[in-house]
């Protein structure tokens, strides 16, 4: 997190820095120039703060869906969220500027992942292949409904919607940070505290039932945590993919499938990975290169190596 402080188009001497920081934080005034407290404390503190929220937000709620449903391909996305927010962001950018683009997309990834659960759930069970098959049904629902706004908007509201899509912390400020902490930090610390229970969701729900544990309650509130940790991030930052798929995977092959461990090391894990990625994507090139294309191709390799390494790519 320090490191990335001193990275950025407008350069400071890293003495200069650590002054500026230091005597801010004192509430002494410094004698050098205002930009330096402006670039530090309004660009890129707020930049990596959310980084590691949204890391630490999409890496948790993986575990915690691949923990549920039982299968290693399952991503914070699975129950059509994605798919929701981008419409939502497409219908603020696109058709009613006067919604804000955050306020839609979080909204209709809630709409998309309760519109999943309301298809899956019958005479009060939830059986999880229907799960996993009413969030494909909700996703194609709300991409096509994406592909008719892309369809009807002129050029450059294309253009916004295309860059939002692909994920993006240029943007990032304390405002952001504010409206998406909250709900963020429901969802993880509610996974968090009940983390020992994904251990015996993942053995079935026959087995939750032998040890006294209502499977239908866990899901819904592990469904309704990950989902809230999850859309929150993405309401501001766009769509990242890859961080919520690859980063309890790597966590699992490394430190191994108990949840009271995962989870815990998900967050942590997840927030350096998007701090160490939004620094790639902004001083790696001459241009800025959007989040969601560097997760991919660092996180591609690593997870093919770590999958060729471990036996059932540590799912097992």
């Amino acid at each position: 997190m320090v490191f990335s402080l001193f990275i950025g188009k407008f350069t400071i001497a890293p003495d200069d820095l650590v002054r500026v920081m230091i005597l801010n934080l004192m509430g002494v005034e410094t004698s050098h120039p205002s930009v330096y407290s402006t670039v530090i404390f309004e660009v890129r503190l707020p930049r990596i703060l959310l980084g590691m929220l949204v890391g630490a937000s999409l890496s948790v709620s993986g575990a915690a869906f691949q923990g549920i449903f039982r299968n290693p391909l399952v991503s914070p996305y699975i129950l059509g969220l994605s798919s929701g927010a981008a419409f939502g962001a497409a219908l603020s950018l696109a058709v009613a500027p006067q919604f804000p683009v955050q306020l839609s997309a979080l909204f209709f990834s809630l709409v998309a992942v309760g519109f999943a659960y309301y298809i899956a759930t019958s005479r009060g069970s939830t059986p999880v292949i229907s799960l996993l098959l009413a969030g494909v049904i909700v996703s194609a629902l709300f991409d096509s409904l994406l592909s008719i706004v892309q369809m009807a908007v002129n050029e450059r509201a294309l253009q916004s919607i295309v860059y939002w899509l692909m994920g993006s912390l240029a943007s990032a400020s304390w405002s952001k940070i504010h409206s998406s902490f909250p709900l963020a930090f429901i969802g993880c610390v509610t996974i968090f505290l009940l983390r020992w229970r994904l251990n015996v969701l993942a053995l079935g729900d026959e087995e939750a039932r032998s040890v006294g544990m209502n499977p239908e309650l866990y899901k819904a509130v592990f469904v309704l945590a990950a989902s809230l940790a999850a859309s929150s991030v993405v309401s501001v930052a766009g769509i990242i993919g890859f961080v919520g798929l690859v980063i309890p995977h790597m966590m699992r092959m490394i430190f191994g499938p108990d949840h009271t461990y995962l989870i815990p090391l998900c967050i942590t894990s997840g927030a350096a990975f998007m701090v160490l990625v939004d620094d790639i994507a902004r001083a790696g090139m001459g241009f800025e290169v959007p989040v969601g294309v560097i997760t991919t191709l660092i996180g591609a390799p690593f997870f093919a190596y770590l999958l060729r390494s471990t036996r059932s790519g540590g799912w097992e």
